[in-house]
């Protein structure tokens, strides 16, 4: 008893078990240099024989005590609350992250803003000597009708195509000469603010990014489609790769209603009862973003 407070503690029914096994963290490699590590949960400890599934499914029941304990109906409590978007229990996990990636996919991954983020500050300490260089077969051409992707790639077997793109790689490589100027600069006493600025977005930068689950959850619906840079689809699936381990249920029910479904709009949903009785395809519309984006959806469901 301190200062009229009572704390007691009350054992758990059954034995906890540490949802990541003891261990410290999760290492996943991406690219040459990077990486993306899980390093913590909420929750850490979980009853025996379940997963952190099982914090979103007491939030969902904290209105009915106790509720179940059976595995098989949080799978369907879990299943419903996704395909439903009934999302705040899924707020109850937490996800902390060590990542090593290219500034450049930094500056894409911080439009998240839902996240806490502590990032290594070329202000304080010397940026390590790391820069992302693509292969010679993997440098993208930009997209015809995407103002902000790349999809198609260069052609090595193609002498005028692999020139171009070995180009870019050389260009890189001189880029990179900026780095021995950077810290005779900084020996010279120029201060680490000002020296960092003229390095390029394809050096390393770290942080740790905290997230909750729903979040997360947005994030890879985001990042590890197929519209978003090559490079931060990387990560967005090394992240799964790691989620599967620790909330196996949601990642399932999410990968069915989100991840592998189509969504479709009231002029999509239209086009396809005419392909169903026979109308043709074509969407209500002049807009030929939305024109593309239809077509996509059809070939996916199979629509002639």
């Amino acid at each position: 008893m301190s200062g009229g407070v009572s704390i007691r503690s009350i054992a758990p029914e059954t034995p906890l078990v540490d949802v990541m096994g003891g261990a410290a963290r999760r290492e996943v490699k991406v690219h040459e240099h990077g990486f993306l590590a899980l390093v913590d949960v909420m929750p850490r400890l979980v009853p025996q024989g379940q997963t952190a599934d099982s914090a979103i499914v007491q939030a969902a029941r904290v209105s009915y005590g106790a509720g179940t304990k059976q595995v098989n109906e949080d799978r369907g409590l879990i299943r419903y609350l996704l395909r439903h978007r009934h999302t705040t229990p899924f707020e109850m996990v937490e996800l902390k992250f060590h990542v090593a990636m290219p500034i450049f996919v930094a500056r894409q991954w911080i439009r998240h803003r839902t996240a806490n983020v502590n990032e290594y500050s070329a202000r304080y300490s010397i940026l390590p000597d790391r820069f992302y260089v693509p292969s010679l077969d993997a440098v993208r051409k930009q997209s015809g009708s995407n103002r902000q992707g790349g999809e198609e790639l260069f052609k090595t077997d193609d002498a005028q195509e692999a020139k171009t793109a070995q180009q870019f790689l050389d260009y890189l490589k001189a880029v990179e000469e900026f780095y021995p100027r950077y810290l005779g600069l900084t020996e010279q006493g120029v201060s680490r603010e000002l020296a960092r600025i003229a390095l390029p977005v394809n050096m390393y930068t770290e942080w740790y990014w905290k997230c909750d689950l729903h979040n997360t959850l947005r994030f890879l619906g985001l990042r590890i489609d197929s519209h978003a840079q090559a490079e931060i689809r990387d990560y967005a699936t090394a992240m799964l790769a790691l989620l599967r381990e620790i909330v196996p249920i949601t990642v399932e029910a999410w990968q069915d209603y989100e991840l592998d479904s189509v969504r479709l709009s009231r002029l999509e949903v239209q086009a396809l009862k005419d392909a169903i009785s026979g109308q043709g395809t074509r969407l209500g519309t002049d807009n030929k973003r939305e024109q593309a984006e239809w077509a996509e959806k059809a070939r996916f469901l199979g629509l002639p």
